[in-house]
Formats: structure tokens, sequence, C-alpha cells
């Protein structure tokens, strides 16, 4: 078993490298924090420590929409990465943007996205139903809707084990912090492992 394992890691690491861009928002570009703690590094961290032969690149950039998304998504295809994690739409949310337009702008990049042959995951984000009811199932439903269309990995709450947890999150209240990363980044391992293996 073990030298099976080893095997496994020793062919990984020869392999071609993985490019693995983060398109995102703050959440990727780790607003306040060092970075060292963003979530790409530390992701490509833990995928380098199993054995995987990865570069990610830190395409998060801090209030992004999904609009701005459109208009950065040819810089983010011309690095020609072999996955993109997708995550938009929290800063949507957070100034209330319809959902059908969020829903219609990742769409959009999705189906630009595949269209280049790049594997996808696609990351949401939660509505709290202080947004009301009729707000929140619009939006909550985005991500589901979205993913099942494209056939796309789906990671649902990129916050998830965050929110909610004042130890994990800035004084904001809303950005993680460096241990607030890590929970995300535990979440989100197994998601991008399954595309590595394939």
């Amino acid at each position: 078993m073990a030298i099976t394992c080893l095997l496994v890691s020793q062919s990984r690491a020869e392999g071609t490298t993985t490019t693995i861009a983060a398109f995102g928002d703050s959440l990727f570009a780790g607003y306040g924090l060092n970075a060292t703690e963003a979530f790409p590094v530390k992701l490509e961290q833990q995928l380098l420590a199993a054995g995987y032969n990865v570069k990610i690149i830190n395409d998060g950039v801090s209030g992004d929409t999904t609009a701005g998304g459109i208009s950065r998504l040819d810089y983010v295809l011309a690095q020609k990465p072999d996955i993109i994690i997708l995550e938009l739409g929290a800063n949507d949310l957070m100034r209330a943007f319809p959902p059908a337009t969020t829903q219609a702008n990742l769409d959009g990049m999705m189906q630009k996205i595949q269209a280049a042959g790049i594997k996808l995951i696609l990351a949401g984000i939660a509505a709290p139903m202080n947004f009301g009811a009729k707000f929140a199932g619009d939006f909550n439903a985005i991500y589901p809707t979205l993913a099942a269309k494209y056939n796309a990995p789906l990671y649902p709450g990129i916050l998830e084990g965050v929110l909610g947890h004042a130890e994990l999150l800035q004084a904001d209240g809303v950005h993680p912090t460096a241990q607030g990363v890590d929970i995300m980044v535990s979440g989100m391992l197994p998601v991008v492992e399954k595309l590595l293996v394939k």
C-alpha cells in the first residue's frame, strides 16, 4: 500500500503541471491578509503536499462583481489554465443586484470557459434571509442551476464553516482570517482533486 501511494505521488510529480486559475473576488484575492495567506496560495500548498503537480494563479480582484468578471474573462482565458475555479457573485449579493442579472453573467462566463475546453468548478455563496425570502430563494438557486446546466462540479458555499464564526472572520465580519481560509481550502480541496485525477 505504501509503495503504491509512493508510485502515485511520484507519477503526479513527474507529470505535466496543471494550471488552475482562481477567478474570483476578495475571497480569492486575500483581502486583509498577507499574500501568502490568500486562498489560491494555500490551496496550491495543500495540493503540492498531496503530490499533485499544480500551479495556481490568483485571479481574484477585491470588489469584483459578475459584470467585472465578464470584462476580465478574456485575460483569464489567455493564461491558458487547465481548470478555472469561478467564484463570483458575493458582491452582486451585497449590492442587491437582481439575481437574474447575476445568473446571466455567470452563465455567459461558464459557456465561454467550457467552449475554450477548460475544466470548471463553480463556487457559490448563499444569500441570508434578511434579503427577503423571494430574493434569497432566487439568488440561492443560481449556482445549482448553472452547475447542472454545464455539468460542472459545484462547491455551494465558499464560506461554509466560516460565516457565523467570529474567530474565523476579520473585523468586518465578512472576510476570512488566515484560519478561515484554511477552512475554505479544506472544503474545496476534494472538489479540485476529483478533477485532477481524471
